[in-house]
This record gives C-alpha cells, sequence and structure tokens, in this order.
C-alpha cells in the first residue's frame, strides 16, 4: 500500500507572480558541459512541484533537456555556457505556461471509432445494443484507424502518456511507438475466452514491456470481475507477481454493480478482487464510482500498490447516482489519476476536462467549495496520475532526471485573462485546444497546434470508409453480455 502522501495547499492561492523553486532545481551555472542540449524551453512560466509536492510556478524559467530527460529548470535568461548545437531545438515560451504532460489513465483509444454511436442511454443498452454488437466488427485496420485519431486528438488536448485497454493491443503498440506518445497498454480478456485469453494478455504485456525506446509499458487487462472468473482473476495476480506487471481491471464502476455483486455472490467487486490476491499487486481500478464504505478498509489492508482512475464526464453521462470517493481514497494514501473512458462513452479524450470536472464534482459531492481546490485537482493530473499507471518516478512533474514529458500552454485568450490565481485559470479557464506545443521524451510531436506525427485528414477518410460494416448490427451478434 502507498503511504499517504502530502495534501496540495488548499487554501493559498497562486498569480502568474508566485515563485517557487522546485527540488533539485538547477540554475544554469550548475549544468555541467558535455554533450549538447536536444532541447531548450526559454521564457515560460513553469509548474513545479516543491518538496512536499505543494504546487508551484516559476517565473521566466528556462528548462533543459537531454537524452530524454530534464536536466535543469532555472530561472532567468540562459547563459551561453550551457553546450547547444545545431540539432538543438530551441522554443521560445514567452507568455506560455510550461505543466508535466498529462496522463488519460484509463481509456479505450481505438473507441473513437464509435464516438456519438450510443447516446442518452442507460449502460446496459449502450453495451448490449450498440457497443457489443458493434465491437463483434472490429477488424485489426478500424483499430489502427482509431488508434491514430485517438492520439492525435489527445496530443492537442496536451496528453503525453495514456492507459489502454482494449483488444489487438500489438495495433494499438505500432501506433503509439510511431506516434511518438507513451502508454501503458494491456491487451483485454473475457473468462468466456478460455484460458487463451488470460494468456494473450500475458505474451501481449511479455512482447511489448519497455518496448518504442522505453515509452511503452504493459499490464494484464481482465475486463471486470463480472466478465472474469474468480479463478481466472487469481491466475491473473499470480502471473502479476511472477513477472512484475500491473493489472488494469474495471471494478465497482457504479453502485449497482456493487449492489448486484453483493446480491450474487456476498461480496463486493473491491472484495472480489481482495479474495483473488488482486489488491496484493501493482493494481488500477478504473472508474469505482461504485467503492462503498466497507471497502474502504479492505483497500487499506492492501500490500499492492493501487490506484483508481476517475473519467467524471461518464459517470454524469451516464446518470450514476455517485463519483469516485477521492478523498476517502486520497486519505488512505490511494493516488486518483485522472482519466476520460472510450470516446464511445465520453464523447471526448480531452483529460483538461476531466480535471475541471473532477474538481466541480468533488465539490457538489462533498458539499464543500474547498474540496478539490485548482491545486489538488493539478496535483491529480500531473504526479498522481503518473503514480496511477507505474510511472510515479519518471514523468508527472518537471524535476531534474525525469522523462521530458512537457507541454506549452497559452493563456493569453481573453478566457483566460486577467491572471489573478494561475493554477485556477489552468483549471478553470483554460481548455485543452490551449496547449501550444506537446513533448514526449524530449521530442517535439505537436509545435504550435501543428501536429508532427499524425495525419488526421488521412485517418478520417479512411475511417469513414469503413464505417457502414463496423457500425452494422444486423447479425445479431454480441461480444458479451451485460448483466449487472
Amino acid at each position: 500500500m502507498t503511504s499517504p502522501e502530502p495534501t496540495p495547499d488548499a487554501t493559498t492561492n497562486s498569480s502568474a507572480g508566485d515563485r517557487a523553486r522546485p527540488p533539485g532545481t538547477k540554475t544554469t551555472a550548475d549544468v555541467p558541459t558535455g554533450l549538447p542540449a536536444d532541447l531548450i524551453i526559454t521564457r515560460c512560466t513553469a509548474l513545479v512541484h516543491d518538496d512536499h509536492e505543494q504546487i508551484g510556478f516559476v517565473e521566466d524559467a528556462t528548462i533543459v533537456v537531454r537524452g530524454g530527460r530534464i536536466e535543469s529548470v532555472s530561472t532567468g535568461p540562459i547563459d551561453v555556457d550551457v553546450p547547444a548545437a545545431e540539432h538543438t531545438v530551441r522554443i521560445d515560451a514567452g507568455g506560455q505556461i510550461a505543466m508535466p504532460g498529462l496522463v488519460n489513465c484509463h481509456t479505450h483509444a481505438p473507441m473513437v471509432t464509435l464516438r456519438g454511436i450510443a447516446e442518452d442511454l442507460p449502460i446496459e443498452e449502450w453495451f448490449n445494443d450498440f457497443v457489443w454488437p458493434i465491437e463483434s466488427n472490429l477488424q485489426e485496420k478500424d483499430v489502427e484507424l482509431g488508434a491514430r485519431l485517438a492520439c492525435a486528438e489527445m496530443i492537442r488536448g496536451g496528453v503525453t502518456c495514456f492507459a489502454d485497454h482494449y483488444f489487438s493491443m500489438d495495433t494499438v503498440a505500432a501506433v503509439t511507438a510511431e506516434s511518438g506518445m507513451r502508454a501503458n497498454l494491456g491487451q483485454a480478456f473475457f473468462s468466456s475466452q478460455g484460458a487463451e485469453g488470460r494468456e494473450r494478455s500475458l505474451d501481449f504485456a511479455l512482447r511489448y514491456r519497455d518496448t518504442a525506446d522505453g515509452r511503452i509499458t504493459t499490464s494484464l487487462a481482465p475486463h471486470a470481475p463480472y466478465t472474469v472468473e474468480d479463478a481466472d482473476l487469481a491466475a491473473t495476480a499470480q502471473l502479476a507477481r511472477e513477472h512484475g506487471l500491473l493489472v488494469h481491471i474495471h471494478a465497482s464502476e457504479n453502485r449497482d454493480q456493487a449492489d448486484t455483486s453483493i446480491a450474487r455472490h456476498g461480496r463486493t467487486p473491491i472484495e472480489v478482487l481482495a479474495d483473488a490476491g488482486l489488491l496484493d499487486t501493482d493494481l488500477l481500478i478504473a472508474h469505482g464510482t461504485g467503492i462503498m464504505e466497507r471497502d474502504l478498509p479492505v483497500l487499506g489492508r492492501a500490500t499492492g500498490r493501487i490506484a483508481v482512475a476517475s473519467a467524471p464526464r461518464g459517470y454524469l453521462k451516464f446518470a450514476w447516482p455517485t463519483t469516485t470517493p477521492v478523498r476517502a481514497l486520497r486519505e488512505l494514501g490511494i493516488p486518483v489519476g485522472l482519466a476520460t473512458d472510450g470516446a464511445a462513452s465520453n464523447s471526448s479524450l480531452d483529460v483538461w476536462e476531466s480535471m475541471a470536472l473532477t474538481a466541480l464534482v468533488q465539490k457538489f459531492t462533498e458539499s464543500d467549495p474547498r474540496w478539490l481546490t485548482s491545486r489538488q485537482a493539478l496535483h491529480h493530473a500531473t504526479l498522481q496520475s503518473a503514480r496511477a499507471v507505474g510511472l510515479g518516478e519518471e514523468i508527472g512533474s518537471l524535476a531534474p532526471g525525469r522523462r521530458a514529458d512537457i507541454i506549452l500552454v497559452d493563456v493569453s485568450g481573453p478566457h483566460t485573462q486577467p491572471v489573478h490565481d494561475l493554477a485556477a485559470t489552468l483549471v478553470h479557464s483554460a481548455r485543452s485546444g490551449d496547449v501550444r506545443t506537446t513533448i514526449v521524451d524530449g521530442r517535439v510531436i505537436m509545435r504550435d497546434r501543428e501536429l508532427l506525427t499524425l495525419d488526421v485528414p488521412a485517418i478520417v477518410r479512411e475511417m469513414n470508409e469503413r464505417m457502414p460494416a463496423l457500425i452494422d448490427r444486423s447479425h445479431g451478434k454480441r461480444i458479451q453480455d451485460y448483466d449487472t
């Protein structure tokens, strides 16, 4: 179990004039001579975390990147002694905010092909009448095109890393590598597939772990306790321990699922996971809006690194009566990352919107305007999300030694001015469209809103040609039955 982490400042406002020095920050004089810098960003305001993980901002900052990692975050203009070369990329980010790239902690990227196909429906009709019949038509090409479009959408929205749980994941891995993004990928399986489904998930995880120059990590991906039997869950836990793999699973997605599980099995979905040994592995639980009071001590006794991914827009669309209990989970030291779920349910892969909605929904459900604050929301969008996908030591903050996953956000628009509280401006006024530049591992994959690795018009043209065959439901088949 993770230890409780310090709560970001819930009271102090941050204006554009707030100054903070991140732990380990180097001045330009500290930068060692040697290999030239790969990337130098100047004149930005950098969002940083201090020694207590509280959010602060460094004005007139310079960020130096070498070998895909942040070498320094310093104040003032860069010294001419910092080695550079012809290949060095220089970005003048005057008037822009440099932030850690956002992480989409749970999605089904290829499902953008089904955006808007089933609206204004309860979840059982959404699954049984539309999504699972259509998914029985899926071909690898559909998965490829969906993944390409999803990566383009996420890059433009400042998402540098995503955790994906879907089918034909070899194809998604290839698209991820080409797009330049970072991802944790898992091949989903159901017990209805027999042992072969679980074996394919393991095979994928082992073949693709730490590929794409380390940008792709992997997980085992049982679908959910209501589609994966206890024996398969226990076998998955054993495989996770043997191979040191994260497990990514839907569980207690909503209160109806929890109530049905108790009625049928005498246990909540969280208790099912505990009995299978999954709470003693590194575990990412998708949604968790059905987590009950009785589940909290169960989670508190977990010995694995447990995290929850929350995607509030989908819960609002499905009219679920409860949301992810962020405050209770935080008190247990369980990171809560931000997510969108798939675009078939959410209609969007906009993590920026998830950040704002998380803050607003938590205020509403807790009846407390002081929770969740803008600074806390930024903490969930950065370090907590990085921890949720098992990358808490690599990404999530702008600090020396971290991978250089950086976004530059323009707050000069009329909807973000004037700036009295920069944290609040970023969470409640800025939009994903304000992201100007997206950088992963020190490589610029979008600059000044121009995508550099993906051709959206070509993707959309080919996708639309394939759409009639994909959405045909006349065959009457479905890949599963939703019965919770």
